[in-house]
């Protein structure tokens, strides 16, 4: 078993941790557009609590371990190991939870290149301990607007974990996909599920619009987020995200094999 302190040694040597890619010119320009209540940051939230950049970057210090300090505005932001592990083990106990419940639960990554096979990983697992991992909609068109105007994707599914993809994009079923924040595709995917009759999620797993949209709609939900994604950690502060694990979303996607072993094994559902 991987223990917690050989994961925070691979949470720095990896960049997930500590000082990461993430700029802290891009992190300050997420939370002044999040208090601006821009969409494109939201992820899907509707937040009851007035947020000025302030308080956002006072949230985020206190979730992540990012500077506190509104004049710090240069370099490489910075995410605490420490906050990262005890939001893992969070994560670990929802999953823990989930499969003993025998939940039924949704997958759902805008990081298809990185992300995917963490989430598959998670959706194998579950499934072997009982849990139905839900695919509603699968191949349904979502209309999202992106830097390059409004684009048609389809609503694909990987070992059990939704993406989007554009239709150009290749063979549905392939492990590559689109990168989006957009909530569109969980308000597509939970309004096929209700609309069909089936079972809806009782734990939903993701990031960005994944998390932040069902959370909105009463979903639990749980997932990874970068020091540029407010809206998860606000999600949580207001009670509309369960767990918000601060993490760089967009390293190697190997460098989450670790993580990945880690919340299994605590979670009870290593196989």
């Amino acid at each position: 078993m991987l223990s917690s302190g050989a994961l925070r040694a691979h949470l720095l040597a990896a960049r997930l941790a500590g000082p990461v890619a993430t700029s802290r010119e891009e992190s300050l320009r997420s939370y002044r557009l999040f208090a601006a209540r821009d969409p494109r940051l939201l992820l899907g939230l509707d937040p009851e609590w007035t947020w000025e950049q302030r308080d956002v970057i006072a949230l985020m210090a206190d979730k992540c371990g990012v500077s506190p300090d509104p004049f710090h505005t240069s370099g490489h932001d910075v995410i605490d190991p420490e906050r990262t592990l005890a939001a893992l083990d969070a994560f670990a106990d929802r999953l823990g939870e989930a499969a003993r419940r025998r939940h039924p639960v949704l997958l759902g990554t805008g990081h298809p290149h990185r992300l995917i096979d963490f989430y598959a990983a998670i959706a194998d697992a579950l499934s072997a301990a009982g849990c139905a991992v839900l695919t509603p909609a699968q191949g349904s068109s979502i209309d999202i607007l992106t830097r390059f105007g409004l684009r048609t994707h389809n609503l694909d599914y990987v070992q059990g974990v939704a993406l989007v993809r554009e239709p150009e994009a290749g063979d549905a079923g392939r492990a590559t996909g689109a990168h989006t924040h957009s909530p569109l595709p969980v308000r597509t995917v939970l309004a096929a599920a209700a609309e069909g009759g089936g079972p809806l999620p009782g734990l939903v797993i993701g990031d960005h619009g994944w998390v932040c949209g069902a959370g909105q709609l009463g979903f639990e939900a749980i997932g990874l987020a970068d020091t540029d994604d407010p809206a998860l950690f606000v999600g949580e502060a207001e009670g509309r995200v369960s767990v918000a694990v601060p993490v760089d979303d967009a390293v190697r996607s190997d460098y989450y094999r670790p993580l990945t072993r880690y919340v299994l094994n605590r979670a009870c559902l290593s196989q």
